[in-house]
């Protein structure tokens, strides 16, 4: 009997990279970013790099959140197709944000190549697939719209994909822009290397309180001691959705499941992340050292005493709906887990000021492209403490 793991492949793999102390006595500083994920580590990068004296805390060890548990699919699609969108936001507005998807997919393969970081990032394609011909209705308006404003797409019959790819569907989208990468690692180079800049890292430290109404912002940790800093960035993902009072996100149950090494695949899906319109929708990609990831059944329910036992019955689902789409696939099941994420209503994130509190920052890189998101509060973030109104800011704000 092979018993599944609870934990993440990425965990298992890599291990506990870097720890760091705890925090217990009271400080200060000019910059706390409070969360040390991957968005807590891209954003704080960016702020030593821009030269900022940053700290940053974290209530558990480093990118043991939801950064142990992503699929790492670096997409510049978001969760509502675009054709939609335009309809939402209008479409100047939805292209823009389509376009700089596609902009932070290669910024941060620039970073990852000039910095020499080893995370296992991959520069690939992407290919949407129609579950059934009704999806195929809208899945080929949802191409149209792309086209017209040539984001580096093609539609591809179904038999064409099922060539290609071995894939039974109605019909896809192929995208020239997407990746994948290893995000529990590139958190933890990211953060290990901001540390050799002088940046402060607390872990096990965990932020009890946020008051503003001060001059400078006062986080009290759950020891008791504070930090005072000038300005406070929260990437605290999900869990954010208890700090503000504004409903942001709905939160979900997501699972994955990951084959053995050597799985013998197409040729067309080594270099390939797949997803369908199925809802919520399958995804699947091939890891860098030659497994086949593959992900979904998405849930609110969620009971800690029973999440093993549904554990067990989401694997098995994704691999009965793994066979429905690749029918000639030995999938072996080596790891599979579960991990909590949010949506938002039109499936942008939410990146700017609260009006709930003063001198802070948020990066809520909510959806199924939460990564690319956080690449493009990097750059908000900057113009925020220059005084500067960032391109997105409207898109992106609380109270929309």
């Amino acid at each position: 009997m092979r018993l599944r793991t609870f934990e993440s492949f990425w965990l298992v793999k890599n291990g506990l990279l870097y720890s760091y102390p705890s925090l217990r006595t009271s400080a200060e500083t000019e910059i706390l970013v409070v969360g040390g994920g991957i968005t807590g580590a891209l954003i704080s990068h960016a702020l030593v790099e821009a030269g900022y004296q940053v700290t940053l805390i974290d209530k558990r060890d480093v990118a043991m959140g939801s950064s142990a548990a992503t699929t790492s699919m670096l997409q510049y699609e978001i969760d509502v197709p675009l054709y939609r969108l335009c309809g939402m936001i209008g479409e100047e507005p939805a292209v823009r944000c389509y376009r700089e998807g596609i902009a932070a997919i290669h910024s941060l393969e620039k970073m990852v190549v000039e910095k020499g970081i080893d995370c296992g990032f991959l520069s690939k394609q992407s290919l949407f697939i129609a579950k059934t011909n009704k999806d195929a209705e809208w899945l080929k308006q949802e191409y149209e719209m792309r086209a017209k404003h040539q984001l580096g797409v093609k539609w591809l019959s179904s038999g064409r994909v099922l060539e290609k790819y071995g894939l039974i569907c109605n019909g896809a989208i192929w995208s020239e822009t997407a990746a994948s990468v290893d995000a529990y690692k590139l958190a933890h180079e990211l953060i290990h290397a901001s540390v050799q800049r002088r940046m402060r890292v607390y872990d096990h430290t965990e932020m009890a309180s946020l008051d503003t109404s001060g001059p400078r912002p006062r986080v009290t940790l759950g020891s008791g001691e504070f930090i005072e800093a000038d300005k406070v960035v929260c990437c605290t993902g999900f869990e954010s959705t208890k700090l503000v009072k504004e409903k942001v996100a709905d939160l979900f149950h997501t699972y994955v499941s990951i084959s053995e090494r050597g799985i013998r695949l197409p040729e067309g899906l080594h270099d390939t992340l797949v997803w369908n319109t199925e809802e919520p929708y399958l995804y699947m990609r091939t890891t860098d050292d030659g497994r086949l990831l593959v992900g979904g059944e998405d849930s609110s329910f969620r009971i800690p005493f029973f999440q093993q036992q549904i554990k067990e019955f989401k694997a098995d689902k994704l691999v009965e709906k793994l066979k429905g789409i690749l029918p000639d696939v030995d999938f072996i099941e080596d790891f599979t887990w579960g991990g909590t994420f949010g949506g938002t209503k039109d499936g942008l994130p939410y990146i700017g000021e609260s009006p709930e509190y003063e001198n802070t920052f948020f990066v809520l890189g909510f959806g199924g492209n939460g990564i690319t998101f956080s690449v493009q509060g990097m750059e908000m973030v900057l113009d925020w403490l220059a005084g500067r109104k960032h391109r997105l800011a409207d898109y992106y704000r609380f109270g929309r």
